[in-house]
């Protein structure tokens, strides 16, 4: 069963009130509220509250058969929108810029499909995850002691992705992001008067070699077999004084690998370089890791139904450059289930993600809706 007219008009206008809404990963709740009230009447067991502002729609059959798990993000990011769409972020310094608030859409989409035909067989679990842009809220969703009875047998993904023609899309089995991990590093030695540094323990040296040697951990290229990219993205020494000799320094890194096995062998390296600097310098370090996204490979079996419902919908596809480097948490779901995502085109000339001039297309709501009923046509077959 198509959406209609009047569906495509109500998931626009939810669209855009989640982008004038955005709330960042741990503080969904309001989003969560507002799409608990877009399901409210279409017939699911609705599930609140999950691994923190989570909420999942179980359309149940009562039947045996399989189980098929849909995934969208609930947070938005903490960038200024600098867009000017009349539904444009009425928070300070919070934006719907990676399209979050259209997968919901799409998700929601799926509900309005599900509630006029409910599966014959087995169960359809729609997961509005949060916490996606930390790497927390997958886990968060999978520790969360009533996860174990939503859990499926498989589990899609669609990311929309600019520089992707519309109606176009990539997909292939294997890697498909990145692993990636942000190192927060401490080196704390003594402060001095500025007039005589020789009497406090300065950590301006140490901080001036680790960011090129971190840097050489990886240089990037093209993501494959081997790829590794250290990113320095922010640095910090001492007070804003000039009287004060500084004592401490904090020194941020993004590491990132093509799989999570050379990703644990950057961070073993990088706590070494660090460590041995504190050392020779007589400083204390303090390191610990934030924002860890495990690799995201897509199964074949579940590739090769995505592939399909992409061609039942009229979507063209190519492995496009796979992986890409930005990371992804949906790739823990695949302790649990067959997983696969897919990126579906923005368009080539959109703004790209993160931008601060990003908007999801509401073009891709529909398509998104097809390509999602047509992965459970197959399935529930």
């Amino acid at each position: 069963m198509a959406l209609t007219a009047h569906d495509i008009e109500s998931l626009v206008a939810l669209r855009h009130a989640l982008h004038r809404h955005p709330e960042v990963s741990g503080e969904e709740h309001a989003t969560a509220d507002r799409i608990n009230d877009a399901l409210a009447g279409l017939g699911a067991e609705v599930v609140i509250g999950l691994g923190g502002a989570g909420v999942a729609a179980v359309f149940d059959s009562g039947r045996p058969g399989p189980s098929v798990m849909f995934r969208a993000e609930l947070d938005a990011l903490p960038i200024i929108e600098t867009g000017t769409p009349p539904w444009r972020s009425l928070v300070p310094g919070r934006g719907h810029l990676c399209g979050h608030d259209g997968h919901m859409a799409i998700l929601t989409g799926l509900a309005r499909v599900l509630a006029r035909a409910r599966p014959v067989r087995g169960r359809v679990v729609l997961l509005y995850q949060p916490a996606e842009e930390t790497g927390a809220g997958a886990r968060a969703v999978i520790a969360d002691p009533r996860f174990a009875a939503l859990a499926c047998d498989w589990a899609f993904a669609i990311h929309n992705m600019p520089g992707i023609a519309q109606g176009a899309a990539w997909l292939a089995p294997g890697p498909v992001n990145c692993a990636s991990l942000g190192l927060v590093l401490e080196l704390h030695g003594k402060t001095s008067h500025a007039s005589v540094p020789e009497a406090g323990i300065s950590p301006a040296p140490a901080l001036a070699r680790l960011i090129p040697a971190l840097s050489a951990l990886g240089t990037g290229g093209v993501p494959g077999p081997g790829y590794r990219l250290a990113t320095v993205t922010h640095a910090r020494l001492g007070e804003r004084a000039l009287g004060i000799a500084p004592g401490w320094a904090e020194l941020l890194v993004t590491l990132r690998a093509n799989d999570d096995e050379g990703l644990n062998l950057m961070l073993e390296s990088a706590r070494a370089l660090a460590g041995a600097e504190a050392e020779s310098a007589g400083l204390t370090p303090e390191i610990h890791v934030e924002d860890h996204f495990a690799a995201c490979r897509n199964d074949p079996q579940a590739t090769a139904i995505l592939a399909r419902a992409l061609e039942t919908s009229g979507i063209t596809h190519t492995p496009g450059p796979l992986p890409v480097r930005a990371s992804e948490d949906f790739g823990l779901f695949a302790a649990v289930s067959k997983t696969a995502m897919v990126f579906l085109g923005a368009g080539e000339d959109q703004a790209m993600l993160h931008n601060p001039d990003y908007d999801f297309p509401d073009s891709l709501i529909a398509p998104g809706v097809r390509v999602f009923k047509a992965v459970l046509d197959e399935i529930m077959t």
